[in-house]
Parts: C-alpha cells; sequence; structure tokens
C-alpha cells in the first residue's frame, strides 16, 4: 500500500505506525491480553529501569484499541487506589508519550495553534516537554484527561505524526536505571533526574503504606516511621540480623530482588557472609535516613 496517498478510512487510518510510550512497572499480563485484542504490536523495553518504554506498532485502528486498552486499565487503577484513600477528585488518566523532537514542531503547531485545537477538540490536556528528554532527540508529550478524551488525542497526535515524519535521525531516549535520589513531599514520592523531580507512584504506594503502619518494627527493632525527609540528611547505616532461610528471597535469583530493593531504596545494602554455626546473617544498611527506613521496608515486604 502506499502510504502517500492513504486515505482516512473508517475507524482509522490504514498505514502502519509507531507510537512509544514511558510507563512504570511491570504489566506483563496486562500486555499479553492487549497484544491480542487489539492486534498491535507490543513490545516493553527491558532492564532494570523503574521507567519502561513501550511501543506500540500496527495499523493505527490498532494502536487506538491498545490506546484505549491502556487507557482504561489506567484508570482501573486509579478508582482502585481511591477506594481505599480520601481523596475525593479524581486524579485523571495521565499517558506520556515519546515523540521524536522534529515531529514536536508540527503538534504543537504555529503559535501553538494546532495543540490548542486538539485541547479543545478532545478535552485533553496535552503538554509538549520544552527540553528533550536526556541524551535523545526525543521529547515528552503528557496527556492526561478521561480515557475516552486521551484516546481521541492519540488520534489526532496519530494523524499529526503521519503527516509529518520525524526529519533526519531520531535518537530514541532510553530510560536510566534509577539511581536517582529520592525526595517526598506531601505525601508523594518524586525521583530527581537532572533538575526536575519527577513523581514516582510505586514508591509513593510504599511511602503512603508505610506511612500508615507507623512506625513499622523491623524485625524486632523499632525505628519510628519516615524520619523528618530532607535530601541533606546525613549517611548513617542500620544493621538487621534475618535468618538464614529468609536470605534468599531478599537477595532473589543472581542477585536481582537486592539490587531492586537497592535501586528503589537508594540505600547501599551489604550482607555479610555466613558464619558458622550462626543462623542469622547481618545486613547492613547505608544511607539517609530516609533512604534506610525505605529500604528496611522493602526488606520486610519481601
Amino acid at each position: 500500500m502506499n502510504t502517500k496517498d492513504s486515505k482516512v478510512t473508517e475507524g482509522g487510518l490504514n498505514v502502519t505506525l509507531t507510537i512509544r510510550l514511558l510507563m512504570h512497572g511491570k504489566k506483563g499480563e496486562t500486555v499479553k491480553k492487549m497484544r491480542e485484542e487489539s492486534g498491535a504490536r507490543i513490545n516493553i523495553s527491558e532492564g532494570s529501569c523503574p521507567e519502561r518504554i513501550v511501543t506500540i506498532t500496527g495499523p493505527t485502528d490498532a494502536i487506538f484499541k491498545a490506546f484505549s486498552m491502556i487507557a482504561l486499565k489506567f484508570e482501573e487503577d486509579i478508582n482502585a487506589s481511591m477506594t481505599n484513600s480520601t481523596v475525593t477528585s479524581k486524579p485523571p488518566v495521565t499517558l506520556r508519550l515519546v515523540v521524536p523532537a522534529s515531529q514536536c514542531g508540527s503538534l504543537i503547531g504555529k503559535g501553538g495553534s494546532k495543540i490548542k485545537e486538539i485541547r479543545e477538540s478532545t478535552g485533553a490536556q496535552v503538554q509538549v516537554a520544552g527540553d528533550m528528554l536526556p541524551n535523545s532527540t526525543e521529547r515528552a508529550v503528557t496527556i492526561s484527561g478521561t480515557p475516552d478524551a486521551i484516546i481521541q488525542c492519540v488520534k489526532q497526535i496519530c494523524v499529526v505524526m503521519l503527516e509529518s515524519p520525524p526529519k533526519g535521525a531520531t535518537i530514541p531516549y532510553r530510560p536510566k536505571p534509577a539511581s536517582a535520589p529520592i525526595i517526598f513531599a506531601g505525601g508523594q514520592a518524586f525521583t530527581i533526574q537532572g533538575q526536575y523531580a519527577i513523581p514516582h507512584p510505586d514508591l509513593t504506594k510504599l511511602h503512603q503504606l508505610a506511612m500508615q503502619h507507623p512506625p513499622f518494627t523491623p524485625l524486632g527493632q523499632t525505628t519510628p516511621g519516615f524520619p523528618g525527609l530532607d535530601a541533606t540528611t546525613p549517611t548513617s547505616s542500620h544493621e538487621l540480623t534475618i535468618p538464614n532461610d529468609l536470605i534468599g528471597c531478599i537477595i532473589g535469583r543472581q542477585g536481582s530482588k537486592i539490587n531492586e530493593i537497592r535501586q528503589m531504596s537508594g540505600a547501599q545494602i551489604k550482607i555479610a557472609n555466613a558464619t558458622e554455626g550462626s543462623g542469622e546473617r547481618q545486613v547492613t544498611i547505608t544511607g539517609s535516613p530516609a533512604n534506610i527506613s525505605l529500604a528496611q521496608y522493602l526488606i520486610n515486604a519481601r
């Protein structure tokens, strides 16, 4: 099929398109279902980053189907998280697309005319980041609104991307593993990336859980819940003893779990070698009080 003269068909454009999306967390099962139901190719970047790039490729109607499933899944997650929270206003569903910077101009339009038109006709909020994502020529485009508004918005963005293909070579954004410092503010966790604080939903959940059970008692030791969190708190260290038969589930296969805990908490964690005749191992956690309490929380959660 010649894409040059492709007409807009009912339900979408009949050309293959690739849309990239930034997401947090692992949604393996969900993705499998989305692939089957939408008919789109959906790939998730590998790696130990909390941020994953989700690449959705297919005819536009398959892309729209995949997006509507993603938006509805996100809405379910929001509803689920609201059932036991005190928040009365429902936060919108938010998706972050990754778009080559060379296409962002067309998306914004002359004097912002195109993006304004998209906002007004779909009712979704659309924001194009001013800066490119680190080490790439791509920008984040954040869309938020109701699932329906988001789908309408994605449709319009697809049209723009098809009408003005990227110019020159695109250096794709690859998320970096998070060794980023973490701050907590207003009950939310943020990781610092460059000069921005990025909300971190997984850590926020942990933080809220930890706040609901203060002070959690890690393996027979009492420490207050999250201390007054302050990015400049001095480093301190904390020791735990963990029974040998539990150490395996904390370390994980080839150290995968312990690395995850190190990454999410930002703390350094050393596990001493087993000593003869002792049924437990010494674990030393070093970092700011915030990092330590988060690491303890994650270890206890294991």
